[in-house]
């Protein structure tokens, strides 16, 4: 396979199109480097410093996944996560992953009961992410 041939790559992801993901975090490293890991399986990616940039740039139906950080300064991911659920009312929702570096069991069923598809500790992202963009959850 062609190193920059992007469409053999996202048909061995499963997916039939590209994906368009928000990176929300704080950590404008961790921003660049899954920036860097989602564009080279061949998706689309939108990039926020904040849950409060997300919330007010936002476009929901063009958006597929959102990788959300839990602590962030400002409004931290719990926060805007519920915010999200809140003013969706009848839009719908992309896959919300919220991503910490905690391995938080009280948190991370705080986030699932308020409508995260999953929580991934960082340490492990990079290793769950192909999981992530076919669509299942880790």
């Amino acid at each position: 396979m062609n190193p920059t041939d992007t469409t053999n790559r996202i048909e061995l992801s499963g997916k039939g199109h590209p994906l368009t993901v928000a990176i929300v975090d704080d950590d404008p490293r961790v921003r660049e480097l899954l920036k860097e890991e989602i564009q080279d399986e061949g998706h689309h990616v939108l990039s926020y410093e904040s849950a409060e940039s997300f919330l007010g740039n936002r476009s929901l139906e063009s958006i597929d996944l959102v990788l959300l950080d839990l602590m962030m300064p400002g409004m931290n991911g719990l926060e805007c996560l519920k915010q999200l659920h809140r003013q969706a009312c009848h839009d719908k929702l992309p896959r919300i992953v919220v991503v910490s570096a905690l391995s938080d069991p009280i948190m991370q069923r705080q986030v699932l009961e308020a409508g995260a598809e999953s929580y991934v500790i960082k340490p492990d992202l990079f290793e769950r992410l192909p999981t992530l963009l076919n669509g299942a959850s880790p």
